[in-house]
């Protein structure tokens, strides 16, 4: 009995999948219909793997990464890999995901304590935050968006690059760039607090 190379079947998927997309956005219904599905299969995979521990919002979440797939479908560039640019998408969409649900326990901790309220001060990291999301703000998309992604959410320069349709390199060089914008900006505004 012959053995399935593991690495051969993700490719032929991959191969597959990238034909039934490449398809859809030339105006074959039928065939991006038959990605959409097919794609549905793998995300709810990676996802019920990664959500293991809360199972029902799952489906939610396949939802949301398709259409989030439908939405940036023409970013797609053939020659790149299929699975990564979905998965660029797919961790952004559970990141965010994630991110939402910790807003929302955090919101329903009881305040058993009152005294611990003002026991410590946290102001100082949440006007560090505010702070850097302002600067980011001054930044052209090109320098920002590599910034949030790579720095800040830990996504790879790839699937950044996937995730924003800029090339690689051009995510490199908009982290090289934006870093050294933000230096001049906090250079700046540290001159002109000490001259107030």
């Amino acid at each position: 009995m012959q053995r399935t190379n593991p690495q051969a079947v993700l490719h032929s998927r991959e191969l597959q999948l990238q034909a039934l997309l490449l398809r859809g956005l030339a105006g074959d219904a039928v065939a991006y219909r038959e990605f959409l599905a097919a794609l549905a299969l793998h995300v709810r995979g990676f996802l019920q793997r990664r959500l293991a521990w809360r199972p029902t919002e799952v489906e939610d979440l396949v939802q949301e990464v398709l259409l989030a797939v439908h939405n940036a479908r023409h970013t797609y560039q053939a020659q790149q890999p299929l699975t990564a640019w979905v998965q660029a998408i797919a961790r952004y969409k559970l990141a965010d995901h994630l991110r939402n649900f910790a807003r929302h326990e955090a919101r329903n901790i009881p305040l058993d304590d009152d005294a611990e309220l003002f026991a410590d001060s946290d102001a100082e990291p949440a006007e560090a935050s505010r702070d850097l999301a302002r600067l980011l703000e001054q930044l052209p998309a090109r320098q920002r968006l590599p910034i949030v992604h790579v720095k800040l959410e830990g996504l790879s320069v790839e699937e950044t690059a996937c995730l924003t349709g800029l090339s690689a390199s051009a995510v490199k060089v908009g982290i090289h760039r934006g870093l050294k914008a933000l230096a001049r900006l906090i250079g700046s505004r540290s001159d002109h607090d000490e001259n107030r």
